[in-house]
């Protein structure tokens, strides 16, 4: 256990004071339908996005019990905005995502601001992909 511990934390010498150097982790896996065939943007001066929706689903019961399957079964939609900056797969996306397709997107998740129409301040949470498995029966490759 030490061991693994020593891979993701590193000490600086006890000279300098207690610094700790530690490295951390943002990473998601999502798996679910696009909700919508993908757009590709340019801000001038800045690199292409391919951007599109993608939906996943949570189910449970409701009044289950360990010994009776019973009770009505309810589902949450979660909605996350997908954004593709890597040249090779942002264009992949861009040509194969299609709007109901199932796909496995692997990415980090990104808090952003942007101004609105209206000049009013709004908050983004994006996914930025850097993976996609496309797993619907328009197209099996990967990415």
């Amino acid at each position: 256990m030490t061991q693994v511990l020593h891979q993701f934390v590193r000490h600086e010498s006890e000279v300098a004071g207690s610094l700790v150097l530690e490295r951390s982790l943002n990473r998601v896996q999502l798996l679910g339908r696009v909700g919508q065939d993908p757009v590709m943007r340019q801000v001038e001066g800045k690199n292409p996005v391919t951007i599109f929706s993608l939906a996943t689903n949570e189910m449970w019961r409701s009044g289950e019990n360990e010994t009776h399957q019973m009770g009505d079964v309810s589902q949450k939609t979660t909605w996350h905005r997908i954004s593709v900056f890597r040249p090779g797969l942002r264009d992949v996306a861009y040509q194969y995502v299609k709007k109901g397709s199932r796909i496995y997107v692997e990415g980090k998740v990104d808090y952003g601001e942007y101004m609105d129409k209206n000049n009013v301040r709004r908050q983004a949470t994006t996914i930025i992909a850097d993976n996609i498995i496309f797993l619907s029966d328009q197209t099996k490759e990967k990415a």
